[in-house]
């Protein structure tokens, strides 16, 4: 009985993080494809390249911003 709750404890755990790993992933992906996105259409509108790049650096910052809290609420409830 003990054997199998651990062996059930590590797969869902490989599951969970698994699962994390692809959201994370994800989560990147679509940040990086909103940023060339809005940097298109701001050069589009006739705004400069530079200036373009300097707002959608915001899209990483707000990003990573968001990571930040999150991986500090998990390693907080340890």
């Amino acid at each position: 009985m003990k054997l199998r709750g651990i062996i059930s404890l590590v797969l869902h755990a490989t599951r969970l993080l698994l699962s994390l790993l692809a959201l994370w992933l994800s989560f990147g992906w679509r940040v990086r494809k909103a940023r060339k996105a809005f940097e298109k259409e701001l050069v589009k509108m006739g705004m400069a390249k530079k200036d373009a790049e300097k707002l959608s650096s915001w899209y990483s910052k707000l990003k990573n911003d968001i990571m930040q809290t999150v991986k500090s609420y998990i390693f907080a409830r340890r």
